[in-house]
């Protein structure tokens, strides 16, 4: 160690360090108990009586007249800018 730094300097330093670590390492520990709660926290938390949906809902088709299917493209040409 440095020459100019006493024996008890020395040691508080050593003690400051040990101190240091172990706080972090406390610090570590705490969190990830955290994060297992509430993972734990979140999966409780989920409602039982609503099932799950096994998939994206089914399309949903309507038949078109002849007539409807005229207006319907009749009105996509008046929307469309490109086509003016």
């Amino acid at each position: 160690m440095a020459q100019n730094i006493t024996i008890i300097q020395q040691i508080g330093l050593s003690v400051l360090a040990a101190a240091s670590v172990a706080w972090v390492v406390g610090l570590v520990r705490i969190l990830r108990r955290e994060r297992a709660d509430r993972a734990e926290w979140r999966a409780k938390r989920t409602l039982r009586a609503v099932g799950r949906q096994a998939g994206p809902p089914a399309q949903e088709a309507v038949a078109l007249t002849q007539a409807e299917r005229d207006a319907f493209a009749g009105l996509i040409r008046q929307l469309d800018p490109r086509r003016s």
